[in-house]
């Protein structure tokens, strides 16, 4: 107890020391234990029951990315498989196609030449024909010629010396005239 203060009460002053209770070195052996003790069993429950559902987490997300992974490479697969088959359809297409337009190019060659040898046909028919034609016309002419010479002969021997003459002189005369 202290003395009595100036007011003659006696006042009880309590013993401190200052300073954050902590850092008191008389308190660091049994914070030093509590902190083991507290470590300790942190440490069992992190190690018995979160580190067996983080290990299980981990396991579950490492299966779930390894299907994934298989199933894409399974995907890509089945897409490169496709589009081999594709690039292969695609190429047996074009070799049809050309193929094809091959089979159409001769068979429309073939049309052309039929429809040229039809056509030269007709021509040789129609050229036959206008040779004929003018053949005849030839014939018909010449007999016109030969006829209107064996009337021109006979009216010239009539107006020169005033005699007339017989058609068959007459045509004797224009053929003599004819060879000679």
């Amino acid at each position: 107890m202290q003395g009595p203060n100036a007011t003659g009460a006696m006042t009880e002053q309590p013993a401190h020391k200052g300073g954050f209770p902590p850092f008191d070195t008389k308190t660091f052996p049994s914070q030093i234990f509590w902190l083991a003790i507290t470590f300790s069993v942190l440490f069992v429950v992190l190690w018995r029951v979160a580190g067996p559902l983080i290990a299980g987490t981990i396991a579950t997300r490492r299966g779930r990315i390894n299907d994934d992974i298989a199933e894409a490479q399974k995907a890509r697969g089945d897409a490169d498989a496709a589009s081999i088959a594709y690039q292969t359809a695609l190429a047996g297409a074009r070799a049809r196609a050309h193929v094809l337009a091959e089979d159409t190019r001769k068979h429309i060659a073939g049309e052309v030449e039929k429809a040229k040898a039809a056509a030269d046909i007709e021509a040789h028919k129609a050229i036959a024909q206008a040779e004929e034609a003018i053949a005849r016309a030839r014939i018909a002419a010449k007999a016109h010629v030969t006829r209107a010479a064996q009337d021109a002969a006979a009216e010239i021997v009539n107006r020169l010396i005033g005699e007339t003459v017989s058609t068959d002189d007459a045509a004797a005369a224009v053929r003599a005239a004819d060879a000679g």
